[in-house]
């Protein structure tokens, strides 16, 4: 979800040129990088029963990230196979012709993003941003989305002091009283909200056709190379999707499953159960639909590289995005 500038895909677009020779995993050695990030999903519940590993006898290599941005980064470089991106950074990598396939939402976003302001700061409304100081982590989904607020209260981000941050960068500064607000995701979402007030959600321009999501990408040459990998890792996600939709309700602060979360994540176990009551997880049937990875998908990542043109993130618009986009292992999955 962030950090991806013109520079970083310039040279993301140059690593992508030798893809196809420096990418890591193979069957052979059946060892797979995966880079995950914080948002608070029943996957971190997976990641810590150490089904994926049991069921598939693959080594996962766990490795956190601060955002989106650096995900596309690393797998650009070979450093990563797998990886959790939002559609913004994923449109970016789409744009620059990175070969790589998003094979599962991993979450609507709904109202897990919100744009967040200082109590004492005199902001009430989206209007009153101007010249005012935001952080949010540049080409990120709650970029795509501050963007677009500002842009239909009249405004551009030359009317603010717009700070590329990371979130552990947003939280400290937030906690320094650095900054004016923020369009960011939890847990900084929940430090912020401690002591500020939300005055937009990504939800409300979701409602406007600028919706949003978090998914999961692979690299062509991993994804071809291991495919039956594939296909029980996505059972496996839809599996622990399922299980959070049946048993949510009983997923409190003291239950292994949100410790779990907790613990990947980096979250105050008591903000995980309102944290991911924000998302929504699209099932394997929905997954395969019209609605996600079988066509709802591309046109939402087209969107956002319209957006990131306009915004002079990437150069070019790719001609179908439906060619980055997979529903292969979601309708083989069991």
């Amino acid at each position: 979800m962030i950090c991806l500038n013109k520079v970083i895909v310039s040279l993301a677009v140059t690593c992508g040129a030798v893809f196809g020779l420096s990418f890591g995993a193979s069957a052979a050695d059946k060892t797979v990088t995966f880079a995950y990030q914080d948002m608070m999903t029943p996957i971190r519940v997976l990641m810590e029963s150490g089904k994926l590993e049991s069921e598939t006898g693959y080594k996962i290599k766990w490795l956190k990230f601060g955002g989106g941005g650096d995900v596309i980064r690393a797998m650009s470089s070979g450093d990563v196979d797998v990886g959790e991106a939002g559609s913004s950074p994923v449109a970016a990598a789409a744009s620059q012709g990175l070969p790589i396939k998003l094979f599962w939402i991993l979450d609507d976003i709904a109202n897990a993003e919100q744009l967040v302001v200082r109590k004492d700061s005199g902001i009430k409304t989206i209007a009153d941003l101007k010249g005012k100081t935001v952080a949010v982590p540049f080409v990120s989904t709650s970029h795509y989305q501050l963007m677009y607020a500002l842009s239909e209260a009249g405004l551009s981000s030359k009317d603010v002091k717009l700070l590329n941050m990371r979130p552990p960068e947003i939280a400290a500064a937030w906690e320094r009283g650095d900054i004016d607000a923020t369009f960011i995701w939890a847990p900084v979402l929940d430090v912020a909200k401690k002591s500020g007030t939300v005055i937009a959600s990504a939800g409300d321009f979701a409602a406007k056709g600028k919706a949003t999501f978090d998914g999961i990408i692979a690299t062509d040459k991993f994804a071809g190379a291991n495919k039956e990998f594939m296909t029980k890792f996505v059972t496996l996600l839809a599996a622990a999707d399922a299980d959070y939709a049946k048993n949510g309700v009983s997923w409190t602060p003291d239950s292994p499953e949100v410790r779990a979360v907790a613990k990947w994540t980096g979250a105050n176990a008591a903000d995980v159960p309102a944290g991911m009551a924000a998302y929504k997880f699209p099932t394997l049937t929905e997954q395969a639909s019209a609605a996600w990875l079988g066509g709802g998908a591309a046109k939402a990542l087209q969107s956002t590289a319209e957006f990131l043109k306009e915004q002079g993130r990437v150069s070019e618009v790719a001609p179908d995005y439906a060619a980055f986009v997979t529903d292969e292992y979601v309708k083989a999955a069991k």
